[in-house]
């Protein structure tokens, strides 16, 4: 999914990102689980040692580790959507907003050239939208019903035209391939450094992994996933730049300046951490900031208001 698009205060921001540290481990955790299954029935059927065997047997055993998890949730992103956010798909319109909303996503999924997404609408306080979906033509675009009670229509237009600027980029599918190089490489290093640890401090010469390097693994793994979070939130507010832009020049740079002005004064529950990547309503500055998907909002309007200049 992508992004939300506003600010919240120091403590929301160290509380989300707690979250969201505590949420990839899980999250890690399980899809790890799974795919260890896979990878035991791989090594079985083929006879390669995918875990030993020299770095490119390695490098091909974190690489099916790192991409297959981000493939998982980009395949599962419009369901994950759906249940997370209990997002309500229009098919027949039931009133008026209804039907703007439709038709409003319907004529800017034209201009933009890609398919029409669903379109789909979710309770939510906070004025908020995100896009998600694995492919450009079948995405998915949804907005909050705060954000339609609180914004006028040229303002939601221009929320609309972000997240559909998201899904003409393809922002996902990048996303998720991103998510899985870095996966990838530090499922390798972490190995790497834990079996020189293993040899170095805890002195196995043994050819089977002792403890040592079960230990460094996961240290290192937690370390180095941290660290690889920053490269992806540091692309992902990159993204959100281009798609404030996308969203101007499908509704009006006055129309996207005064939506994002408009969520600086919001108020209301945020969305759940592991959705506010996707949002449009989220960002921080500061070091926190360096951890957030979003860019500040002051950053996101200045730099519309460069465009206008």
């Amino acid at each position: 999914m992508q992004g939300g698009i506003g600010d919240r205060g120091d403590g929301f921001l160290e509380q989300a990102i707690m979250k969201r540290i505590i949420l990839f481990l899980l999250t890690n955790l399980a899809v790890l689980t799974l795919l260890t299954v896979v990878v035991s029935v791989i090594e079985r059927v083929t006879g390669v040692r995918l875990g030993g065997g020299g770095r490119g047997a390695l490098l091909a055993f974190a690489a099916i580790y790192g991409f297959s998890g981000a493939l998982i949730s980009l395949a599962l992103s419009k369901w994950t959507a759906k249940t997370m956010m209990g997002v309500q798909v229009i098919t027949a319109p039931r009133s008026d907003g209804e039907r703007w909303l439709l038709d409003t996503v319907a004529r800017l999924a034209a201009r933009a050239g890609i398919g029409c997404p669903e379109v789909g609408v979710f309770e939510a306080e906070e004025m908020n939208a995100f896009a998600t979906g694995a492919r450009r033509d079948a995405a998915l675009v949804a907005v909050s019903t705060g954000l339609l009670r609180s914004m006028s229509r040229a303002e939601a237009e221009a929320v609309i035209g972000h997240e559909i600027t998201h899904v003409a980029n393809g922002d996902m599918v990048t996303m998720a391939l991103l998510q899985g190089v870095v996966n990838t490489f530090v499922i390798f290093l972490a190995r790497i450094i834990g079996g020189i640890v293993d040899r170095a401090v805890f002195r196995n010469d043994r050819e089977e992994s002792g403890l040592g390097f079960f230990v460094a693994t996961m240290l290192a793994q937690f370390v180095l996933g941290i660290l690889a979070s920053l490269i992806v939130a540091w692309y992902s507010r990159q993204r959100e730049f281009r798609a404030d832009g996308g969203g101007a020049d499908l509704a009006g740079t006055g129309n996207m300046i005064a939506a994002l002005e408009a969520l600086k004064a919001s108020h209301g529950e945020p969305m759940p951490p592991q959705m506010q990547a996707f949002g449009i309503n989220t960002g921080g500055g500061g070091f926190m900031g360096l951890f957030m998907s979003h860019p500040p909002l002051d950053a996101r309007i200045a730099a519309l208001r460069t465009r206008t200049a």
